[in-house]
């Protein structure tokens, strides 16, 4: 009989050097036999301490756990959400441990190493180093070895995180197709895209469960509240924002997006149109909206506010409101790449990209994981050299004058990159320091980036103790410090929450319309309609270049979401050169 496993007012607290946290505060819910369960929330809701609980490697200070079916104690299987295995092994090295561990005969493990390599498409990087594969491919060996042994519960804590779309959809597809066989499968998400492919879902926020149910009851809360407005075909992505900005400040708007040429807008009221004609920004007063299908983003921002009681727009004030912002695209480029290329070894990780950035731009460096893309960022941001070709920025030639190209970039890294021990108001001395800011200068810099990032509260807080979403505020402040003219951010919004992100976006905005140039890298296709024109790298080589609306078109149909539209584009391009396998 099929295994499921249940929680019930679960508690579990930690203590800190500077406070006592309570990641969960009574929390219950279900796994039940031949079902995915999402486990859905930002970074610090308490998704791990929950899975970790299950797993049986923590004890909760009170709640119960339980089984549910079968006789036996169940095998219970556990994916961690940083990479685990040994990255000097090989991938038949880390499964052969794996097997030895459970203690598997060589007619078993050669059995279910075979089953294993289909599953997982494994078979041609036997011998490469687990350290030298890519994220997607690095997350399906630690799939495959959690699996030596078939589970009857799978526990997988944010196994997509930091995996490129198309990454994610075979790890989906892998773990969908294991529902046959009964096992029981908590899938723990920061991606709200990914809750609508669950069975039933489990809210999380902050410790205490929004909601639970199926995605289609869950969505019933936004039902009657998203509407939707076709944009002019003419309109650049500076005079969307304008649009957007525009509508959050709507009365009875609680949320404000662009997709491609379409403003969505959810309202405060069931059935309650936005009324745009009486809006003071005239190019909002001749949109005509119409209903359209909730996206379960919405879903989450509205049982969050419902919870807090909170109806307020996200981030609707942050910047000056300028009708004529979109002005400031059409400079001249302050960045260039002409055939840049950087190999190791025999290995060319870059192969002769060239594209140009233009004065504030908000430009997208997108690409599956291993295409290259994070090298180009590194020799744009100075910290590698190309082995050939140019890459320019601000005027200077990085093979050359990288020093002197540093001091007008600001760069923002993937992972929070400061001292945890050291406080904020340490930290971000640091920072100045390094940007070369001393004495009253810094001192002013830092007072007005307290103000604009409203960081007060958390300016005498160790690093390590902060949420993540104040983390990031805290590092994009930093990164403008000095008032770079170039800013680089490096999958900025990864595991933060759908409030968090609009009010990053919302900044980003407000800095491209008043010249700032950024070059961003990101997982969240959704944001990149946000980008004026990006590229898509792909096994060293650029494959697609354009605004939001020309990527999609070149992927085959403009109504397609820009996540279609880089899948497809992949899958052309491995079509068109036989070569249907991604390392």
């Amino acid at each position: 009989m099929p295994y499921g496993l249940f929680f019930k007012d679960l508690t579990k607290s930690f203590a800190t050097p500077a406070r006592h946290v309570t990641a969960l505060k009574g929390v219950s819910g279900e796994l039940k036999p031949g079902q995915i369960t999402g486990l859905v929330g930002p970074d610090a809701a308490g998704k791990t301490t929950l899975v970790r609980l299950l797993a049986g490697l923590f004890d909760a200070d009170s709640g119960e756990i339980g089984v549910t079916g079968g006789t036996e104690r169940p095998r219970i299987a556990y994916m961690p959400q940083k990479f685990g295995l040994y990255e000097d092994l090989s991938v038949a090295e880390n499964l052969a441990l794996y097997a030895d561990l459970n203690g598997l005969d060589r007619t078993t493990r050669e059995r279910r190493f075979a089953e294993l390599h289909r599953f997982t498409g494994l078979a041609p990087f036997g011998k490469r180093l687990a350290g030298q594969l890519s994220g997607g491919m690095k997350q399906k060996l630690g799939l495959a070895c959690t699996l030596v042994v078939p589970p009857d519960i799978l526990l997988l804590d944010e196994p997509s995180v930091g995996v490129d779309p198309l990454s994610r959809r075979e790890l989906w597809t892998m773990v969908r197709s294991l529902q046959n066989t009964g096992i029981a499968v908590l899938w723990s998400t920061a991606y709200l895209d990914e809750a609508e492919r669950c069975d039933h879902v489990i809210l999380l926020h902050d410790g205490v469960v929004l909601d639970s149910g199926t995605p289609r009851d869950l969505n019933r809360l936004v039902d009657g509240r998203a509407w939707k407005a076709a944009l002019p075909d003419d309109s650049s992505v500076a005079a969307k924002r304008d649009l957007q900005r525009a509508a959050n400040q709507t009365r009875g708007v609680v949320d404000a997006q662009i997709q491609g040429r379409t403003l969505r807008v959810v309202m405060t009221e069931k059935d309650a149109a936005p009324d745009f004609a009486s809006s003071q920004f005239a190019p909002l007063r001749q949109l005509t909206v119409k209903p359209t299908t909730p996206l379960f983003e919405d879903t989450y921002l509205a049982a969050l506010r419902a919870k807090r009681g909170d109806e307020a727009p996200v981030a609707a004030d942050i910047g000056t409101y300028n009708v004529q912002a979109g002005q400031n695209a059409n400079g001249r480029p302050v960045i260039e790449t002409r055939d840049l290329t950087r190999r190791f070894g025999a290995f060319t990780a870059v192969d002769r990209v060239s594209f140009s950035v233009k004065a504030g731009e908000i430009f997208g460096l997108l690409g599956p994981n291993g295409a290259g893309k994070s090298t180009t960022f590194k020799m744009l941001c100075g910290l590698l050299p190309p082995t050939d070709g140019t890459a320019l920025v601000a005027g200077f030639d990085l093979g050359r004058s990288r020093a002197d190209a540093r001091s007008h970039i600001g760069y923002m890294a993937q992972k929070f990159a400061y001292y945890g021990l050291l406080t904020m108001r340490q930290n971000m001395e640091f920072a100045g320091g390094v940007y070369g800011l001393r004495g009253k200068l810094l001192v002013e810099r830092l007072k007005d980036a307290v103000e604009e990032f409203d960081l007060g509260p958390y300016f005498d807080l160790p690093c390590g103790d902060l949420p993540l979403g104040i983390k990031q505020r805290m590092a994009l402040a930093c990164a403008l410090l000095h008032s770079p003219s170039i800013l680089f951010l490096d999958e900025p919004t990864s595991g933060v929450d759908p409030e968090t992100r609009r009010e990053f976006w919302a900044r980003l905005n407000a800095l491209a319309d008043d010249g700032t140039t950024i070059l961003i890298t990101s997982h969240f296709l959704d944001e990149a309609e946000y980008c004026d024109r990006m590229v898509i790298i792909y096994r060293g080589k650029l494959i697609a270049s354009g605004s939001p609306d020309e990527i999609k078109r070149a992927g085959g149909d403009e109504t397609r979401t820009l996540n279609e539209a880089f899948i497809a584009l992949i899958e052309d391009y491995d079509r068109a050169t036989n070569n249907g396998v991604a390392a």
